[in-house]
């Protein structure tokens, strides 16, 4: 895994056809534990608590590095594409995804509240191909940005819907005072200590790493500063009983604000980009294995056309819904709506789901999540870099100066 970490993103660039990392480990995955070279099952069924901590663990990773890879600086107006994505695409594919799921695949609400609310985030690690470049090389256009910012936020905001259908599982939602209830503490609170939490430990991270008396730990040049502060900043909300996803993200906003243009943060954003491609890689590996195992054999043709079209429709739609009226080009509205990639966040919360609610039997929800996060893989693997490129091309052509 470190060899394929190292060397497969340069000698995929030189196939003649497109090929991503990702799809070689699902792929690799597959066959190790499909030819009985490896033993044992890796099916998130059966491993759940562990699928929950692993999954975690990397899109925390994930959320430091995007965070610390974005030039703009925050703001209503320059950062208006994310806004529009986090408060109009995302509950509409949170609304319509659950839909489908009870009329489609037959699921109680609560299950198809918990496949909603799974499958509406754009997942931070694998999008990380169609994002924005490291720290300092500029924001690229803004299907970059966009799906960047987007990415790094709307973790946490899934999560409120996520506790909703837990609690709708346990019966717990049946009144007014309990719907109060719900929105005070995990929309209300959470959110709130997650972004106090994220700002505090990010500014004291700042100070320590940019100290102007002494040049702080930016001296030493070591890049586990960035997965310190990404432990600390989660473990912290946390025990604040906030949203550590958020927090993650805005810590690293605040540390990159200190010292918008100091080159130490390439050397942090270098470390954990290494770190999350290392986790990324090994739990491909073992999705792939879980998928030569019987990820899938649950799955009925109309579960796999009701998630292809949870793909292929809903998050697109959704996507140019949100960006109607937006003063970008056609063509970059239709990408940040396509790009919208499900992945190892999707199977974060669907194990976090099942591992703190009573949903019953969860074989089909597995082989939905799995269904759909492989159709993701595949689909916008094979198909971002080609659209981006042309993207470019096409700015170049209609901007020469540019």
């Amino acid at each position: 895994m470190v060899l394929l970490a190292s060397w497969a993103p340069l000698g995929l660039k030189r196939l003649p056809m497109p090929m991503t990392l990702p799809i070689v480990c699902v792929a690799l995955g597959a066959f190790l534990f499909g030819n009985n070279v490896f033993s044992g099952d890796p099916s998130p069924r059966t491993w759940d608590t562990m699928t929950e901590r692993m999954t975690e663990l990397v899109v925390i990773v994930s959320l430091m590095g995007a965070g610390l890879k974005l030039d703009r600086p925050l703001g209503w107006r320059r950062w208006g594409t994310t806004w529009r994505l986090l408060a109009i695409a995302m509950p509409l594919t949170i609304a319509a995804t659950a839909w489908l799921g009870m009329v489609g695949l037959g699921f109680p609400l609560a299950l198809a509240l918990l496949f909603g609310a799974s499958m509406a985030p754009t997942d931070p690690v694998l999008a990380s191909d169609v994002q924005v470049g490291p720290p300092g090389k500029g924001d690229g256009d803004e299907v970059r940005f966009g799906l960047t910012s987007e990415a790094g936020l709307n973790d946490a905001l899934a999560f409120p819907f996520v506790h909703l259908a837990i609690l709708v599982a346990a019966g717990g939602l049946g009144g007014a005072a309990a719907i109060g209830e719900w929105f005070g503490i995990y929309v209300v609170w959470k959110l709130l200590a997650g972004l106090g939490m994220g700002l505090l430990v990010g500014r004291a991270m700042g100070f320590l790493i940019f100290s102007s008396r002494r040049g702080g730990l930016s001296r030493h040049g070591d890049g586990l500063v960035a997965l310190a502060a990404t432990l600390i900043a989660y473990a912290a909300t946390e025990m604040a009983h906030g949203y550590g996803f958020l927090a993650v993200f805005v810590c690293a906003l605040t540390m990159r604000a200190r010292e918008r243009h100091h080159e130490f943060h390439e050397e942090l954003h270098h470390f954990s980009d290494q770190v999350e491609r290392l986790l990324m890689l090994l739990l491909l590996v073992l999705f792939g294995g879980a998928l030569a195992r019987g990820l899938l054999d649950a799955l009925t043709l109309q579960d796999a056309l009701v998630c292809l079209a949870i793909l292929l429709l809903v998050r697109p739609l959704a996507g140019m819904l949100a960006m109607a009226g937006s003063p970008h080009p056609p063509r970059e509205r239709w990408l940040l709506a396509f790009l919208g990639i499900r992945g190892i966040g999707s199977m974060y919360y669907v194990a976090y789901g099942i591992n703190h609610g009573s949903f019953g039997d969860s074989e089909r929800l597995w082989a939905a999540v799995g269904f759909l996060v492989l159709a993701s893989i595949v689909t916008h693997g094979l198909s971002s870099d080609a659209l981006l490129r042309r993207l470019a091309r096409r700015r170049a052509q209609a901007d020469p100066a540019a």
